[in-house]
Parts: C-alpha cells; sequence; structure tokens
C-alpha cells in the first residue's frame, strides 16, 4: 500500500531532524565556561537548537519534496491543480510557532533576570571602547570607582582585566567613539558600548585562567585588533594587584631627579601614560610603552619619519607628530591603510595633553 505524501514527509522530516539534532548538541559551540552562569545559557543555547533543527529540517523537507515530486515533466505545458487554501492547516502552522516562540522567549527572559539579579558584596569595574582598545576603571577605595569614562579621584585605569576568582562583579560599560560590544567568551554574556550611554552586565568568574576581551561589534578597520587580555585569579592576587595599580599612579617625590631634570621626566611620563590609556599600542609598536600593534606605523622610528616625510611638507618634527594625531588623515605613511586612525584625538586630548604626547615620542622614537 502506497504511503500518503504527507507521511512521507513527516518521516524524513522525523528522521533529518533527530539526526539534525544529534549533530547540533554534539558540537562544542562554545570555549571551556569560565563564569557561574556559562553552563545555564548553554544550556538556553542547547533548547534553541532543539526547538530550532526541527523547524528548519521540516520547512526543508516540505520544500524539497515538494520540488521533487510535483515538478512539471518534460512538455508538460498543462496549468497546476487549482489549490484552495486550508484554513486549518493555516492555524496550525502559525499556532505552532508562536507557541515555541513566546515559550523561548519566556524561558530567556526568566535566565537573563536571574542572571542580572543583583549579588552581595558586589566589585563595580568600569569598562570603556574606544577604536580600538578597552581599559578598566577600578575603585581605589570602597567598590565604586565612580562615572563610566570619567577621571575622577577614586579611580585607577588599567590597559588589562583582572578579576578574583568567584568574586561577584557589577560592569558598567561605556563607549567614547563608535558602538563597541564587550564580550569575553568564556563568559558567554555579550553588551553593547554606546557612546553617551552606560549599559551593565553582572558575572562571577568561577575558573582561574587568561582569557580575552573581544569586541563583537565592527568598530572600524583596526576591529580584530581589539583585544585585551582578561586574568582570573586568587583572591589575593588579585587585592596585591590592586595595590601595585593604585602604587602606580600615586606621585612620588623621588620621581624628580636632581638638577631640573623633574620637566622632563615628568612629561615623559604623562606622555606614556597618555599613550597607554588611549590605546595607541594596540595599533602601534613602541618598545617605551609595550607597544607592539602593526597596523599602524612602527613609533619606535617616528623620529626620523618625522624629519622624512615632514620636511618635504615644511613641518618640524612636533608640526608633523601633531597633524599625524589631531589630522591623521592629512598624511599617510606609505605602505599603511587610511581611515583606520580615530580622528577624535584632537578634541579628547587638551593641548597639555597633546603636547606632551608628542614629546614624549619624539624623545622615545628614536631608532
Amino acid at each position: 500500500m502506497r504511503k500518503h505524501p504527507i507521511a512521507q514527509m513527516l518521516g524524513i522530516g522525523l528522521v533529518a531532524s533527530l539526526i539534525g539534532i544529534a549533530i547540533s548538541l554534539k558540537i562544542d559551540w562554545f570555549p571551556k565556561s569560565a563564569d557561574t552562569a556559562a553552563p545555564k545559557i548553554d544550556t538556553l543555547y542547547d533548547v534553541l537548537l532543539i526547538c530550532s533543527v526541527p523547524v528548519f529540517v521540516l520547512v526543508m523537507t516540505v520544500a524539497i519534496y515538494s520540488v521533487v515530486k510535483f515538478r512539471a515533466r518534460p512538455g508538460d505545458m498543462s496549468d497546476g491543480a487549482p489549490i484552495h487554501g486550508n484554513t486549518r492547516l493555516e492555524v496550525i502552522w502559525v499556532t505552532i510557532p508562536f507557541l515555541m516562540v513566546t515559550g523561548l522567549a519566556i524561558y530567556a527572559w526568566v535566565l537573563l533576570n536571574n542572571v542580572e539579579a543583583k549579588q552581595p558584596n558586589e566589585r563595580i569595574i568600569n569598562v570603556v571602547g574606544q577604536q580600538f582598545t578597552w581599559h578598566f576603571q577600578y575603585a581605589k577605595q570602597g567598590s565604586d570607582p565612580g562615572t563610566c569614562g570619567g577621571s575622577g579621584p577614586n579611580q585607577v585605569t588599567t590597559n588589562e582585566l583582572e578579576l578574583a576568582n568567584k568574586e561577584h562583579v557589577y560592569f558598567r560599560i561605556c563607549a567614547k567613539d563608535v558602538i563597541h560590544s564587550f564580550w569575553v567568551p568564556e563568559f558567554r554574556l555579550k553588551e553593547d558600548a554606546v557612546p553617551g550611554q552606560t549599559t551593565h552586565i553582572r558575572l562571577t568568574p568561577n575558573r582561574i585562567g587568561n582569557y580575552q576581551v573581544v569586541c563583537a561589534e565592527l568598530c572600524g578597520l583596526g576591529h580584530s585588533t581589539m583585544r585585551v587580555p582578561v586574568h582570573v585569579v586568587q583572591q589575593a592576587d588579585f587585592n596585591n594587584w590592586l595595590k601595585q595599580q593604585i602604587g602606580a599612579t600615586a606621585p612620588s617625590s623621588s620621581s624628580t631627579p636632581a638638577g631640573g631634570g623633574g620637566a622632563a621626566t615628568n612629561t615623559n611620563a604623562e606622555g606614556k601614560s597618555l599613550f597607554t590609556a588611549n590605546g595607541c599600542g594596540s595599533c602601534h609598536t613602541l618598545a617605551d610603552a609595550g607597544g607592539t600593534g602593526t597596523v599602524g606605523p612602527d613609533l619606535d622610528k617616528i623620529a626620523a619619519d618625522a624629519v622624512k616625510y615632514g620636511k618635504p611638507r615644511n613641518e618640524s618634527p612636533v608640526q608633523y607628530v601633531t597633524e599625524s594625531i589631531e589630522k591623521p588623515g592629512a598624511f599617510v605613511v606609505p605602505g599603511f591603510p587610511n581611515g583606520v586612525m580615530p580622528t577624535t584625538f584632537g578634541q579628547s586630548l587638551t593641548a597639555a595633553q597633546l603636547s606632551a604626547l608628542v614629546k614624549y615620542l619624539l624623545s622615545v622614537g628614536t631608532k
């Protein structure tokens, strides 16, 4: 006895769905988890796969079966049979997906609500995104460093994310220029950094190790380089690290040498701090500041380049470097792409900061 076409399609779809679900659940979609919320998010993802695969397979089975079974034979130029809509079938195929999507939305909302619930003794860390790096602001005293992206007296800014194992963390996330997306794959959670707004996520790291913050939003030509290290360490090691960071920002009278050289030393220190804080090392090489980027010109040779490329344009080295920072598109060193370097430094840096940065680069970039 020949089977009904619908029974044949359902049989093929069921077998294909089971195979598809088995394959999709077998794949490791994410790296090993390092946050307490990650297993719950992984389970949600598995549920989405279990619901999505049969729907995809059913639609494709019906489409492929219909193309093969009911295709016009060679030489058949007649019209197809008149078909009237089936109200019952239409109600069914609208109601079932609606109920599935509604159930998944409620499940995801409950999970997100639990993940974002306020935890006791949270440490607040500001996450500041800019082309093409991340900065992290910790509190010198207490747990709140103040406004995200600000420069308050209770803030210490770093270019690496250091976290204590099993300590609750509340991230306040902002951006200086364009939209970025803060994401550590091992933590699963992701949140956009939007200029003019402060977003947030909460997490609790639970596995000691080294990871990376990844920008998951296309933010410019240097987007792929926007990665910084994440270190999850023991609480005692974190406390020692934070004390070192706070101590490094404290003014010290011993850093001013005798003989009137203090002004130059302070200018270089400020310039180096500006270079590091603005993420210049993610695109440029500068040995003195630990910069290893290769997107832009090698700044270890900037003094020579300033003479080489500035002289034909009647610019002094100071004028050349200043223009390169304020108007990076005015002249681009041959061999490097135009439009990669942000054009906002002329507005974000004061005249004094810009001068300190230029003097620092010319003093250390002498190879």
